[in-house]
């Protein structure tokens, strides 16, 4: 029997080729590609469409009714809790969700889990945003800013969030420790973005940080996050 997602304007305005998969609405960011390499790391099946922010796709109705929020990703289910569909925005809730789904990625031992997802909100209370800012005000617009201390503040702040991670890091492969989590896949793609796409490398010095940069390159070594990484395709 075929799902029918007809009640989700996206669907509606992008009918899926394979409406019995996970629907993920996204674009190759470090938000967006955490739930893309989760998807390829579990197998769970899925089918991907591009988000495009060139064409302000993100702020069009039929997504505004998915995420009001006009943030990428977000995903439909169509197997959700009780067999009903069941829509995701955020990408720390989706990854939650669908490690819990995929029974993979997530410790299943209740302080573990609650301990990992201390360090997923880590990642999206801190790094993501303090991250982010500094790319805006070295790479992008705010570079053009005459007043050098927003840029300076966050700066700082990513160097001590640097500093938190590679303590947390220290005779560990992960950030929980030997298994590869949800909370590696929220966190390095920031850390691969700082010093690859934003260019702040130098500007963080992040060779002061060497535990992060060893797990940043296990992390992209991964076959799932190469692929990850780059979907969905941009156009």
């Amino acid at each position: 029997m075929t799902t029918d997602l007809s009640r989700f304007p996206i669907a509606r305005q992008r009918p899926p080729r394979f409406p019995d998969r996970i629907q993920l609405y996204s674009l190759p960011t470090p938000n967006g590609v955490k739930v893309s390499i989760l998807l390829e790391e579990t197998g769970l099946p899925y089918e991907p469409h591009l988000v495009s922010f060139e064409r302000q796709e993100q702020m069009a109705p039929e997504f505004l009714a998915l995420n009001p929020n006009n943030k990428i990703p977000a995903i439909i289910d169509p197997n959700g809790p009780g067999g009903a569909p069941l829509a995701l925005f955020e990408s720390g809730a989706i990854l939650l969700y669908l490690a819990d789904k995929a029974g993979a990625l997530l410790p299943t031992d209740a302080a573990a889990r609650f301990e990992a997802i201390q360090w997923l909100m880590f990642q999206m209370s801190g790094i993501g945003p303090m991250f982010g800012q500094l790319g805006y005000f070295h790479k992008f617009a705010g570079k053009e800013i005459d007043d050098k201390r927003p840029l300076q503040r966050y700066v700082a702040e990513s160097k001590r969030l640097l500093g938190v991670l590679d303590q947390r890091l220290q005779g560990r492969a992960w950030i929980m420790g030997d298994d590869y989590s949800i909370v590696d896949i929220a966190t390095f793609p920031w850390v691969r973005n700082l010093v690859g796409f934003y260019g702040a490398g130098e500007l963080v010095e992040i060779q002061r940080f060497p535990e992060v940069t060893r797990v940043l390159e296990s992390f992209v070594s991964r076959p799932a996050v190469v692929r990850g990484l780059d979907i969905p395709k941009r156009a």
